[in-house]
């Protein structure tokens, strides 16, 4: 998501500095902090509880666009569903959010209807005419236009694989938006219906089990059309959502700014932090502000943070609230038990932990006419990956993906790969795909492929590229990385201008469909199926699975799906992450969540506590 898509970037980067240097400029960290006294924050905001945190270059703030982890974070702070997840519960579950209650639901599993809350405001914005710049309430006709600009082909949105073929008569207003003229967003799709301002019916083809889990996703956020067409093309730069926040200053690829929407507080409405959470929540003080109204924090401040170094920096001198660990770091920071180093715990820096549901890959652009037809040759290089040396590499922190269903979810089997890291079965495969050694047969030449990235500023990144080059080499095939900045790199992807790309994903709802859906034939680009794969009896499962609710059934048909991926190779399963993170203390109400979005609100800072820790660890750094 949450696409959220959630299509994540380079996989976790990695620097070229040597560990003992990193583990050196830490522990000179850690003891100049012991004796450096504090000055006056690197931001002023009297009175204010500002969050300050790290974002990678988002490409805007249009929720049918957005396609990568950082662009759906930033929208879930402006704009809201008709559901979310409810945040302290395991296993997840959805919640109401606009609506006032879950929807009712046909006896044939075939129409949803919501009911609006009420009261509830769109932030005030110059695009309101009709009150002159103050907002208007948001209604139902408000979710059917924008599910429809979803579906419209002009706005060429990263999520129309979550509503294909699903609603009845959504598929022929696509079908309609890709003329010439403009789209006629009046035109009436039986599918989609508002009977009155506070009533949304939706009536699906057929059963749609993931719908609910859809509807917590940005796809599927209200949009008001006056913000859309008063802002034309830079609607994008200009969010007008009902969310807890609004776009404060954005200062593209260095920082965004977001404040408390003051219209909540306009007209009156109320948010709650939940009250009930599952064991042992309590104990970890995440019921402390049970029934306090919510957002906490008045101001969030996300810089772009292009290398690791930096980001650690900002971190241990109280620039910002979190940090990752980044490989070089790692054995400084974490010890052979799993545990913070006492240094770190001295400081009451936290370590968090959890497994998350993604995947990192190696895609192969079907439509190239070196990989996609080669089914030996895909093979090959699959067991070329070195995937030991690669865990290694990752301090441990992963474990090899088998195929594309992560653990945690229904569908996963544990099994051994039948193209597993093994030189002489590649080798021998990619012989047999024409490439005896690396060199192809017809033309004596030796094979060289192209990766795109999504990253090239980091040196970690660079050093990963070169191991991966040197699991090829081994076989005498040649890997030239292509370096872009993000917005280039997805760009590409979705015009099919890759031969090989590395990304990953990030589920946007607990269900093996929604990684299964990433090599379904018609979600090719610029939809999720990047690789442009397409297999009849891959598709023709996946049309009946997307129907069945979850059964022993259905997780056989995944498990079948996953065979078939795991023998074509259309990706290289590369590895499944177990995700760590550090904060520091004063950071109350923070829990993993594989599904973020908009959860900022339930955060809260204790500013004494910062103001403590820093008198005796801060230092100045990061102004404006």
């Amino acid at each position: 998501m949450r696409t959220r898509v959630r299509q994540f970037g380079a996989a976790p980067h990695r620097t070229r500095r040597p560990p003992l240097l990193a583990g050196a400029l830490l522990a000179a960290t850690l003891a100049g902090l012991a004796g450096c006294r504090h000055a006056t924050p690197r931001e002023s905001y009297p009175g204010a509880m500002v969050l300050y945190g790290t974002t990678a270059r988002i490409r805007g703030f249009d929720p049918v666009k957005a396609g990568d982890v950082a662009s759906a974070n930033a929208i879930g702070k402006i704009y809201e569903g008709l559901l979310e997840y409810a945040y302290l519960a395991r296993p997840y579950r959805v919640k109401p959010l606009l609506a006032e209650a879950l929807p009712q639901i046909s006896e044939d599993g075939l129409t949803y209807t919501f009911t609006l809350r009420s009261g509830l405001y769109f932030q005030d914005d110059p695009c309101f005419t009709g009150t002159k710049g103050k907002g208007r309430e948001l209604v139902a006709e408000d979710f059917v236009y924008s599910i429809k600009r979803v579906a419209d082909m002009k706005t060429e949105s990263t999520g129309w694989w979550v509503f294909n073929d699903r609603i009845v008569g959504l598929d022929e207003f696509r079908k309609e938006s890709g003329g010439d003229g403009p789209t006629d967003y009046d035109a009436p799709v039986d599918g989609l219906r508002a009977p009155d301002r506070r009533t949304l019916r939706i009536r699906l083809k057929r059963p749609y089990p993931q719908l609910l889990w859809i509807l917590t996703m940005h796809y599927a956020f209200a949009v008001p059309r006056e913000a859309v067409e008063h802002y034309g093309h830079e609607f994008l730069n200009h969010p007008v959502g009902t969310g807890p926040y609004r776009l404060a200053r954005w200062r593209r690829n260095y920082r965004v700014e977001f404040e408390r929407s003051p219209k909540w507080a306009q007209t009156g409405r109320v948010e709650l932090y939940p009250s009930e959470g599952e064991p042992g929540d309590a104990e970890a003080g995440l019921l402390d502000d049970a029934g306090k109204p919510v957002p906490f924090i008045d101001r969030v401040v996300q810089f772009v943070v292009s290398d690791s170094s930096t980001e650690w920096l900002k971190f241990v001198t109280g620039g910002l609230e979190s940090s990752g660990i980044s490989r070089d770091n790692w054995d400084a920071v974490v010890t052979e038990n799993r545990g913070l180093t006492d240094s770190l715990r001295r400081m009451k820096i936290r370590l968090f932990s959890a497994p998350t549901l993604d995947i990192f890959y190696i895609g192969f652009n079907m439509d190239d006419p070196v990989v996609g037809p080669n089914k030996k040759l895909r093979q090959a290089l699959t067991c070329a990956f070195d995937s030991g040396r690669w865990v290694r590499f990752l301090n441990n922190r992963v474990i090899r993906a088998v195929g594309p269903i992560p653990p945690g979810v229904a569908g996963y089997e544990d099994k051994a790969s039948p193209y597993p890291f093994n030189l002489e079965q590649a080798r021998r495969l990619l012989a047999e795909a024409g490439y005896p050694n690396g060199i192809e047969a017809k033309s004596g030449k030796r094979l060289q492929l192209t990766v795109e990235l999504g990253s090239g500023q980091e040196p970690e990144v660079r050093q990963s590229m070169d191991l991966l080059a040197d699991f090829l080499a081994r076989i005498g095939v040649t890997l030239n990385p292509s370096y872009n900045n993000w917005p280039t790199f997805l760009s590409k992807v979705e015009r099919r201008q890759c031969q090989l790309y590395r990304l990953g994903w990030i589920a946007d709802y607990p269900d093996a469909e929604n990684f299964l859906q990433l090599f379904y034939g018609p979600n090719e680009s610029p939809g999720t199926n990047h690789s442009n794969y397409k297999d009849p009896e891959f598709d023709s499962l996946y049309e009946q699975v997307r129907v069945m609710p979850d059964s022993p059934e259905r997780t056989a048909l995944y498990r079948r799906m996953a065979d078939i991926l795991i023998e074509d190779c259309p990706w290289i399963y590369m590895y499944h992450r177990m995700a760590y993170g550090l904060h520091h203390h004063w950071i109350r109400n923070y829990k993993p969540h594989d599904f973020p979005y908009g959860m900022t609100r339930f955060h809260r800072i204790d500013t004494a506590a910062r103001r403590d820790w820093q008198a005796t660890y801060g230092r100045t750094h990061w102004r404006k």
